[in-house]
This record gives structure tokens, C-alpha cells and sequence, in this order.
């Protein structure tokens, strides 16, 4: 993906609320599911195009309408006239690099969210925004790509469970947040097992890979901290301050995600300390093995300085000295040099 600096650079000099699409293109074609939805009866279809929304004509009290891809801001502009959708919201739909924050409009809530996955190998951070807006009888969801983050969401639906259909947009909103923020947990799960097999490749046999996995999985923890802690005050906003869009039962159940942000959080901030503790470790063990390495060195360097000394000795260009003019002076010489160097020998090995 390119710099989002850059990116957002081709809307300098347009007016607020020009329609240009900013971030990665994660999908070839965009598409369109809707949920009409009432008491008694569930119409569930896929719509042949996105602009068939626009013209979409309900036959319940509630819909949802879920758009995947964000590449055609001429669709999107349809979508804005069909539910009067103000240009700014139209504009920060189509910009994938917004911060996840909650917009207050005269009829309707304008929520950014984002969700996670993790790959492995190697460990990345995959980021998707989703964009909710949340008007008294409809839900819209914008994404960037499909994804099964909502799948339990449309399966209650589907069974009515907890009666869900009979509930307002209020109680739809909170599932789908609940939906997110639950998929945090797997994140934060699989860091966990990578954290793990880090440990064991560090106090093992660290291949020479090993330092640069844990800088990517410190980077992954504290871009995914840095990015929870605008979530964690969408969520305490929505109750605190737009008490009107949500009832009183409602409030409770977005109370509870909050509070598994903050869980979360918590989590990430003691991964982010597992992080620094593995590099201390890491940096430890290395040292140690290179202090290791050293000692042996020093050892042989050691044993063998006498015969160095000796031959240093011998090879002196003095006319008188001992041994010189003898025929065994050099095995003399020589195994005096062994003898010295086995006396270390065992003198080191008795003093481990």
C-alpha cells in the first residue's frame, strides 16, 4: 500500500466533502447484501450492483444494508442522495485511513471502526475499516472487502434469536460493535501463541531471524494499542453522549464492550511488555554466548602463550644460548612448551 501522507494528497485544493477515494483497493467489484427485516419476516438478497440500493424499495420496518468495496464514488454519491447522507460522511467513507471515531448528524450516528487479522508467516497486522452509519429504521455498513466478522450477527438475525429482528437499529448497532470487538480476542489470542513460540525459538536455538520477529511483533502490539484507544472513546461516547440514539437497555450492553475494550487494552499493554522482555532476553542469551565464545578463546590463547613466549625466546639472535648448539635442543624446546601448556590445562579445567 502507498503512503496514506501521499494518498491524501490528491484531494489538495478540492472543496470539503469532495467524493475521492483514498487507501488500498482490496477488492475487483463492489457488491451490495441487504437484510430487510421486520417481526415476522426476514428478506435476506444480494443486489446485482450497488446502485441498486439507491433504488432499493423496503418491505419492512428495518434494513440493513451491508456494501462491500469503495472504489466508485459515483455509486456512493446515489446511496448518499437515497438516505440524505451528508457530504463529509460521504467523503470519510471513501478515505480508509480514518481513525475510529463516532460523527454526530441531525438523523443518524456516522461511525468508523476497525478490524484486524494477523498473518503468521511472516507476522503482519492486516487493518480493513468499516464505516456504520446508524439512522432510526436503517444501517448502513461500508467495507473494503468481505469479511465474516458480521456472519454471527446475520445468523441471530436468520434464527431471531434474543429477538433481534423486533429490536431497534440501537440493538442491531451494538451487536455489530460487539462483533468487532470480539474479533479483537482472536487477534489478541494468536499473538499470544506467537508470543509463545518466540520464547521457546529465543531460550532454544535462535535462528538469525529471531531479532527481527520481535521487532515485527512489537510493532504489530503497538500499532494495534495505538489504534484501540481511539475505539475505547467512540464506545464510552456512545452512551455518555448520545444517550438519544440508544435506549436505556442498550446502554448496558454497550457499557459491556467497553469494558472488554478496556480488557483488551490491558492485554496489549502486557504483550507489549512480553515484547520488551523478549528482546531483553534475546540480547541477553547473545551476549552471554558471545561472553562464552570469548572465555573459550581467551582459554586457548592462554594455554598457548608460554610456547609463544619460549619460541619468541629461542628465536633470538644471541651467539651464546642454551640448547642452541645441542642435537635435541629442539624437542628440548618443544616439550617444555607442552609441558607448560598441559599444566594450564589442567589448572583451567580444575578451576572450571
Amino acid at each position: 500500500m502507498k503512503n496514506p501522507k501521499k494518498l491524501r494528497s490528491l484531494k489538495s485544493g478540492m472543496a470539503p466533502g469532495s467524493p475521492v477515494h483514498i487507501g488500498e483497493i482490496k477488492t475487483d467489484k463492489s457488491s451490495v447484501s441487504i437484510l430487510d427485516f421486520g417481526s415476522k419476516e426476514l428478506i435476506e438478497a444480494v443486489l446485482p450492483d450497488t446502485a441498486s440500493l439507491a433504488s432499493y424499495v423496503r418491505q419492512n420496518t428495518t434494513l440493513w444494508g451491508n456494501i462491500y468495496g469503495l472504489q466508485d464514488p459515483a455509486v456512493l454519491a446515489a446511496i448518499g442522495t437515497k438516505f440524505h447522507l451528508h457530504p463529509l460522511v460521504l467523503e470519510d467513507i471513501l478515505n480508509n485511513n480514518q481513525r475510529q471515531k463516532v460523527d454526530t448528524y441531525e438523523n443518524y450516528l456516522y461511525v468508523v471502526l476497525h478490524r484486524y487479522e494477523i498473518g503468521t508467516a511472516p507476522l503482519n497486522l492486516v487493518q480493513d475499516q468499516i464505516s456504520l452509519v446508524i439512522g432510526s429504521d436503517y444501517l448502513l455498513t461500508f467495507q473494503e472487502r468481505q469479511s465474516r466478522t458480521f456472519e454471527p450477527v446475520r445468523q441471530r438475525l436468520r434464527t431471531d434469536r434474543a429477538n433481534l429482528r423486533s429490536a431497534a437499529t440501537d440493538m442491531l448497532a451494538y451487536s455489530l460493535f460487539d462483533s468487532v470487538v470480539d474479533s479483537y480476542f482472536v487477534v489478541i489470542e494468536n499473538l499470544d501463541d506467537y508470543a509463545e513460540r518466540l520464547e521457546e525459538e529465543i531460550l532454544g536455538h535462535p535462528g538469525p531471524a529471531v531479532l527481527e520477529n520481535i521487532h515485527q511483533f512489537k510493532r504489530c502490539v503497538s500499532q494495534l494499542r495505538r489504534n484501540l484507544y481511539p475505539l475505547r472513546e467512540l464506545l464510552g461516547s456512545l452512551h455518555r453522549e448520545h444517550a438519544h440514539f440508544f435506549g436505556p437497555d442498550v446502554q448496558l450492553y454497550l457499557r459491556d464492550v467497553y469494558d472488554h475494550t478496556v480488557h483488551i487494552i490491558e492485554s496489549l499493554d502486557d504483550l507489549r511488555e512480553l515484547a520488551t522482555g523478549l528482546l531483553d532476553v534475546h540480547l541477553t542469551t547473545v551476549s552471554h554466548r558471545v561472553n562464552l565464545e570469548v572465555r573459550a578463546l581467551t582459554v586457548v590463547a592462554t594455554i598457548f602463550m608460554p610456547a609463544s613466549l619460549i619460541a619468541g625466546i629461542f628465536g633470538m639472535n644471541f651467539r651464546q644460548m642454551p640448547w642452541l648448539e645441542l642435537a635435541s635442543g629442539f624437542y628440548f624446546a618443544t616439550g617444555l612448551m607442552l609441558t607448560v601448556a598441559s599444566i594450564m590445562l589442567v589448572l583451567f579445567w580444575r578451576r572450571r
